[in-house]
């Protein structure tokens, strides 16, 4: 019997499907393919097709449910993250060069913005959903009291003594943990408010990220604001 078999024994917590990331992954390395950029098609379609090499060994590694983790499988899941998000902060940062001088054509300024907003809250959610207590199988498969510090506190890790409707669905009671839509939610919110909302980042490398987002998001959003009044102007 495997290792995580006989972790799972002191756990009730499910695999988490692999449908959700798979085609948040897609989704996003499709909008940055499609991307309006100075940077050569060449480049941007390299990185789309080493990140779909890496995803297609993930998925053959886990089809359906995300039951199996080895060292190298966890390297590649952490090195495509981290590649999506670096290949779209270069694009943010493009993006903003082109807004301040106002290189380009307005309405495909403000879709390039769009596009990389919405590849930036994806984006960060995969790498806060890779990261987090060591990984979407760590996180169902490792017993509690051996999972690597969290980086993040959610609602349901505080929720145990609450009312019975809402207890049972605390981490304590019900083994709870979360998946992919979890980090989605909060990786969009915090693009959104600027801010954490009801998930707060625990360690160092989880303030830093949220952070970085915020500040992208904000800049973003401060310039496509102002370069659309110039616009209607």
């Amino acid at each position: 019997m495997s290792k995580t078999t006989d972790a799972r024994r002191s756990r009730n917590a499910e695999p988490e499907h692999r449908w959700p990331p798979l085609i948040a992954t897609v989704f996003a390395l499709g909008l940055y393919a499609a991307l309006p950029s100075i940077i050569p098609a060449f480049e941007r379609y390299a990185v789309v097709g080493i990140c779909l090499l890496l995803l297609i060994v993930l998925v053959v590694y886990n089809p359906h449910r995300l039951t199996r983790q080895s060292r190298w499988s966890r390297r590649i899941e952490i090195g495509l993250a981290f590649l999506i998000l670096i290949a779209n902060q270069v694009a943010l940062v493009e993006t903003v060069v082109r807004l301040l001088n106002k290189h380009g054509n307005g309405s495909e300024l403000l879709l390039a913005s769009l596009q990389v907003w919405v590849t930036n809250v994806i984006a960060f959610a995969i790498v806060y959903w890779v990261l987090d207590r060591g990984g979407a199988v760590s996180r169902v498969s490792v017993p509690r009291s051996e999972l690597p510090l969290a980086d993040f506190r959610f609602p349901q890790d505080e929720d145990h003594d609450a009312i019975d409707e809402v207890a049972k669905g605390s981490s304590q009671k019900s083994d709870w943990m979360p998946n992919y839509i979890d980090y989605f939610y909060f990786s969009l919110s915090n693009s959104m408010a600027f801010s954490p909302t009801d998930t707060m980042p625990l360690s160092h490398r989880a303030k830093l990220l949220m952070s970085l987002e915020s500040f992208g998001g904000f800049v973003l959003l401060a310039l496509v604001i102002a370069r659309a009044v110039s616009l209607i102007g």
